[in-house]
């Protein structure tokens, strides 16, 4: 097997990481503090290929593979994961679906724009009682012949009020169940759109997060993405990749906070030496490193899988199960090596032991992917 990256990766990997160190870095403690959205930094991240890395150039795209996608969200999520978790969103999840499912005229449409930054999208699953569960939409869209009537409400929708527009998924016919459901392209301007208020965040504060209502919101026909029922497949594949993308901001996460860390102990000193040179602290460092190469081979691994076109499924699942939790294991650590500078702000490590956590909570908990990987095992 060869692990070495090609030299357009190391470009990538490069450009990625001199962004998030001159741009993203400075101001990120008071975006965080603040709930500051980073509209600038975000439409200069558009402007560089980074919102849409995966999309084909004839669509506005930087035509990259997923492993280019990977490399980018660990350095963007080195320094600031609400910039990645847009970045994040706007590649796996909606650029992804719509070229991949959508229709020529919603890619003219909605596909260009979105992959240069111009427009920002999101992808509206969750509910206030179905969570992440695709089979349980209340969400309904009701078919009048040339459009849709759209009535629900949706939660914990990243990009809430600085998308264009929304992939929504929505129940049409309630007795084919699972059969019935569509995913149907909103767009902000459509009257009977509500965005709810601003939730009040543990970490990722400097993203948007809200809850949307529908009141009889009237969306065309020609806005389904594909047949009349595909929504909840359109759903399940969209979010296999989306795993990745989480798994990838988790990897970053982890590596932010560790080379913190580590740097941090070989400046500090205590007991006559740097705090590296005592077991306790180079044996934390040690299993740092450890499991971040490892989640760094789980991403790699789901990204060259979904680059040759295998099923991630698996993949994907244990990259996200996994990264996640080496983040915030990674994350406390960190904070400890810090000791009482680890609780203070300006060391950045308490931030990412923040935002480490939604990473094991979106795109399906931690106990998610453990069903979707129980499951393929088990039918092997």
């Amino acid at each position: 097997m060869d692990f070495k990256l090609t030299e357009e990766h190391l470009m990538i990997q490069k450009a990625a990481r001199d962004f998030a160190q001159a741009e993203l870095l400075p101001g990120v403690i008071e975006r965080d503090e603040k709930q500051i959205f980073p509209t600038e930094q975000i439409k200069k991240m558009g402007e560089l290929g980074f919102l849409g890395m995966m999309v084909d150039p004839k669509y506005g795209g930087s035509g990259l593979d997923t492993i280019s996608y990977v490399l980018a969200m660990e350095e963007i999520s080195k320094v600031d994961a609400s910039a990645s978790v847009v970045m994040s969103v706007n590649n796996s999840l909606v650029c992804w679906g719509l070229q991949t499912f959508g229709s020529e005229e919603q890619k003219e449409k909605y596909l260009s724009r979105l992959a240069t930054g111009e427009i920002i999208g999101a992808f509206c699953l969750s509910e206030p009682e179905a969570g992440s569960d695709a089979t349980s939409q209340r969400t309904t869209a009701i078919d009048m012949g040339d459009h849709y009537i759209v009535n629900g409400t949706k939660n914990w929708i990243t990009n809430g009020s600085t998308a264009d527009f929304y992939i929504v998924i929505a129940q049409t016919d309630v007795d084919k169940k699972h059969r019935g459901i569509n995913a149907l392209i909103l767009e902000k301007t459509m009257p009977g759109f509500e965005i709810g208020p601003k939730e009040q965040k543990l970490g990722i504060r400097g993203s948007d997060t809200h809850s949307l209502m529908f009141t009889d919101v009237k969306v065309p026909k020609e806005n389904r993405i594909g047949e009349d029922g595909f929504g909840f497949k359109f759903a399940m594949k969209t979010l296999a990749g989306g795993r990745i993308g989480i798994a990838s901001q988790a990897l970053g996460i982890a590596s932010g906070a560790y080379e913190l860390a580590l740097k941090y102990s070989k400046e500090r000193k205590a007991f006559g030496t740097e705090i590296c040179n005592h077991q306790a602290i180079a044996f934390k460092l040690a299993d740092m490193a450890v499991n971040i190469e490892a989640a760094r081979h789980l991403c790699m691994k789901a990204a060259w899988d979904k680059d040759n076109h295998n099923n991630y499924d698996l993949s994907g699942a244990m990259a996200k199960l996994f990264a996640s939790q080496v983040a915030m294991d990674t994350a406390v650590e960190a904070v400890q090596i810090h000791g009482g500078n680890g609780y203070v702000k300006e060391y950045h490590v308490e931030r990412f032991m923040r935002d480490a956590k939604i990473t094991q909570i979106y795109e399906g908990t931690s106990e998610i992917q453990k069903i979707v990987i129980s499951r393929s095992i088990i039918s092997q």
